[in-house]
């Protein structure tokens, strides 16, 4: 009990610091080139990781365990940072984490398909009815800028669902905090070269807040966020602490509008209940 308590409470303090990830992120790419934003963000954790896995002695991860650290880095580290901070150039944060409601579910499909378990038909039922709420979501009212930036939030989810899903099976031998840490680190030069080529010629007109959103989505939606969330899903079990994603678009919708004073309508409310609904109807009926 107290284990599982420890896990869910690891679990929820993981998911309270990626809520601030959307809005820090639509703060640092008014400043802030969404590919170096992308980069810089990777190395600057990478660098970090880097010195705790020395400083720990941290054994190395078996051979067998390097394929699924690359997955880990390509969701989490490269694809979902990059694909977010692309869309965040074209909608507002706000209307991005409406998407984030589909996260669950992405992260139960991989880990369904990972492990070869048969959901029943009501999962997929409820598959389809939050895709359609998306899509509909995304459709309506939307512009050639808005839905390029809802496209972006879609593969963003599936690269991440995708690395929460082979991160959370790691962590079970691995540990938490390793595995990140390890993803981070086999991406730091590739990462760390590319941030030398696309830094800005001045950084004279970037604005303190870019900055803090920079150090933000660096420190905590890179790092110390995954500590918790890995830990949580290895403590407390993958399928009941990744319900704990379904707080998300709601903790991410108070963040957009109290700090960005982002407008935030009774459809888009809507559409994030509905969302969670679904996603927690699919979880409910996974086996």
């Amino acid at each position: 009990m107290e284990r599982t308590a420890g896990g869910w409470l690891s679990g929820l303090i993981g998911i309270l610091i990626f809520s601030g990830s959307l809005p820090a992120t639509r703060i640092a790419v008014m400043d802030f080139d969404p590919l170096f934003l992308t980069v810089a963000r990777a190395t600057i954790a990478g660098m970090i990781a880097l010195v705790i896995l020395l400083m720990t002695r941290t054994a190395r991860p078996q051979r067998s365990d390097w394929g699924s650290l690359l997955v880990v880095a390509f969701g989490v580290v490269v694809g979902f940072p990059l694909l977010t901070a692309l869309a965040l150039e074209h909608i507002t944060s706000a209307r991005s984490i409406v998407f984030i409601g589909l996260l669950p579910l992405a992260t139960a499909i991989f880990g369904l398909l990972r492990g070869g378990e048969r959901p029943r038909a009501v999962f997929w039922l409820f598959s389809v009815l939050g895709s359609a709420l998306v899509a509909g979501f995304a459709a309506i009212g939307s512009d050639a800028g808005a839905m390029r930036g809802d496209l972006y939030m879609l593969g963003a989810i599936v690269v991440c669902g995708l690395g929460y899903a082979e991160g959370g099976k790691l962590s079970r031998h691995l540990g938490g905090w390793q595995v990140i840490c390890w993803a981070l680190v086999i991406s730091l030069v590739p990462m760390a070269i590319l941030c030398a080529v696309m830094a800005p010629d001045s950084f004279t007109e970037i604005s303190v807040p870019a900055w803090f959103g920079l150090g933000y989505v660096s420190v905590f939606s890179m790092l110390i966020g995954f500590f918790f969330w890995y830990r949580g899903l290895a403590v407390g079990g993958i399928a009941a602490v990744g319900q704990l994603q379904l707080l998300q678009p709601f903790f991410g919708l108070m963040l957009a509008a109290l700090i960005l004073a982002e407008p935030v309508g009774w459809a888009m409310i809507a559409v994030t209940v509905g969302v969670v609904a679904c996603v927690a109807g699919a979880k409910r009926f996974a086996h």
